[in-house]
């Protein structure tokens, strides 16, 4: 009956936009379905855990990637400043020449700051998407302990009106 409501044949269809319509839609609900939706919140739970630890394996592994990929830029840049050290403590160099294996050490110390810079950026963004990833995870609980909370004492205080009736 939720899944119906909500468009989706399973779980596993289930969007961040549709979770945000879902929670906008929360308070507007009956509460039969609010209690259909209670019912469901492990299987909500689940899915939200699940989620997250794909997310943050998926963010390990492009993190060793990245890691991996900086160390073999990094190992080839210090190996061409070596060659250009070695080249430059030559004594047959004409000034031409020490200026442009100068040029090149300063060209490849500029590509080591971009890479650098380059690379925390991608760090950035990844930890962007991992966060926000956790808290929509953690709103969407938080909605349903709130539509929980809501319909207990909903129904509690419908029993109660009932009892006195």
């Amino acid at each position: 009956m939720v899944k119906r409501k909500l468009g989706i044949p399973t779980w596993r269809n289930l969007s961040k936009n549709k979770v945000l319509k879902f929670a906008a839609a929360m308070p507007e609900m009956a509460t039969e379905v609010q209690l259909k939706l209670i019912e469901q919140y492990s299987a909500f739970k689940d899915l939200s855990k699940a989620d997250i630890d794909a997310a943050k394996e998926a963010h390990q592994s492009t993190l060793a990637a990245n890691e991996n990929s900086q160390e073999h830029f990094y190992r080839a840049s210090q190996d061409q400043r070596d060659a250009l050290r070695a080249d430059l403590g030559r004594d047959d160099l004409s000034w031409e020449q020490r200026k442009a294996l100068h040029d090149r050490l300063d060209r490849n110390v500029r590509q080591v700051y971009e890479k650098d810079s380059e690379s925390k950026q991608f760090l950035g963004t990844g930890m962007k998407w991992v966060t926000a990833g956790g808290l929509a995870a953690l709103a969407l609980s938080v909605v349903f302990v709130g539509g929980k909370v809501g319909g207990a004492s909903e129904g509690g205080s419908d029993g109660s009106q009932q009892e006195q009736d």
